[in-house]
């Protein structure tokens, strides 16, 4: 699901300074164009002419795992467990998002390297299990003068020296360094892309337009080296990726979400999200898909999985009571699993606050035992986001 629309409000902030002060940087003055919304109300602005999602349309790689400024909001998700030979666990997680300040304007020049339509945003963030420590860091920058941006040929996403770029053996490299946390990683895809959702296309909601086109890879092998305070080691493990466009945002009465990516060790994986409404109960639009060994995917309704929610664990910093222990159930897939938390706190707490972390899981799966590793995102518990943008 991958929409973080707690941080992404905070690039609206960037967007309505912006388009209220004209500023001169480099010689380059950056103007926004705002409008009314419609259909979330004459309070709020948004960019007008963006594209939306409002049905499956052909996807193509890599093509599609570039930037998409037709549409407003953007993301690209690495998320990983790894351990040393002698089982020594961490987590990370290298988080990119971009936000259109206007719509394209095509055959306009542009008379600055400084001039921008885009803000960059990205999350960067390691679990030390061993310690008991998340360390987490944030930066963003305006999509000009090289400093920030996304292409598709060769495939790249950076923002200064955070980056995820992809080589001619069709692997990827992510490297992010802060403060002496580092983690070097080479990345092979062994599944290809996954679409999630109907072809790709993930509904959130029933207004026409809310929704995403949902691309994962979720069986990314990876090796490299992760580095903190206590020293450097050499890793492997599991990562995975999610990338979604979209123009839209939360309804009214949504509030946050429950994202779940898991790794089993069958070779399949099992994506599911429940969309939280502020009445307290569940949206019909939460979803899943089963990613199958050879790559084949199924998706699942609402009605197909069940998300119980075994105990919770309280923030000492923003007071946020978050769910810390789940049962999933998909019956047709005869799929039981209980996922833990590696450690309790692995919330975020940037300009704006979320848990996400590394998980365990144990079960079964049609009579078999299945163990993995997984990544798991929770929103919305903090403060509420609905009506945000």
């Amino acid at each position: 699901m991958r929409k973080l629309f707690s941080i992404l409000a905070f690039i609206v902030l960037l967007i309505v300074i912006f388009a209220l002060i004209s500023r001169r940087q480099g010689g380059a003055e950056i103007q926004a164009e705002l409008v009314p919304s419609a259909e979330t109300g004459a309070s709020d602005l948004v960019p007008v002419e963006f594209d939306r999602a409002y049905g499956p349309r052909p996807l193509s790689f890599p093509e599609d795992l570039g930037a998409h400024p037709d549409f407003q909001t953007e993301w690209w998700y690495y998320t990983g467990n790894l351990a040393t030979k002698d089982g020594r666990h961490f987590g990370y997680q290298l988080t990119f998002f971009r936000r259109a300040l206007v719509p394209p304007q095509d055959g306009q020049p542009r008379e600055s390297i400084w001039r921008t339509d885009q803000v960059y945003l990205a999350h960067f963030a390691i679990t030390d299990v061993q310690s008991d420590r998340h360390r987490a860091f944030e930066r963003y920058s305006r999509g000009s003068a090289g400093l920030a941006g996304a292409q598709s040929h060769p495939y790249q996403v950076w923002l200064r020296d955070w980056s995820v770029v992809q080589d001619e053996k069709g692997t990827y490299h992510l490297h992010a360094d802060q403060d002496g946390w580092i983690i070097d990683l080479t990345l092979e895809d062994t599944k290809g892309p996954i679409l999630q959702g109907n072809q790709g296309y993930s509904q959130k909601g029933p207004q026409p337009g809310n929704a995403s086109f949902y691309i994962s890879q979720t069986s990314l092998e990876t090796g490299g080296i992760l580095q903190t305070d206590e020293g450097q080691f050499s890793v492997s493990g599991a990562s995975w990726m999610d990338h979604e466009f979209s123009t839209s945002a939360l309804s009214e009465d949504q509030v946050g979400w429950d994202w779940f990516a898991l790794q089993l060790d069958d070779g399949s994986e099992l994506m599911v999200f429940n969309i939280r409404k502020v009445d307290g109960s569940i949206d019909p639009y939460s979803s899943g898909t089963m990613i199958y060994p050879d790559g084949s995917t199924r998706s699942l309704t609402r009605d197909d999985f069940r998300l119980e929610v075994q105990e919770t664990w309280r923030s000492p910093e923003s007071g946020a009571n978050y769910p810390s222990r789940w049962k999933i159930v998909v019956p047709s897939e005869r799929l039981e699993l209980e996922i833990q938390p590696y450690i309790a706190d692995q919330e975020l707490n940037l300009r704006y606050e979320y848990w996400e972390g590394a998980v365990s899981l144990r079960g079964e799966r049609k009579g078999n035992p299945v163990a993995g590793n997984g990544y798991v995102e929770l929103t919305g518990y903090a403060g509420s986001f609905a009506g945000e943008f």
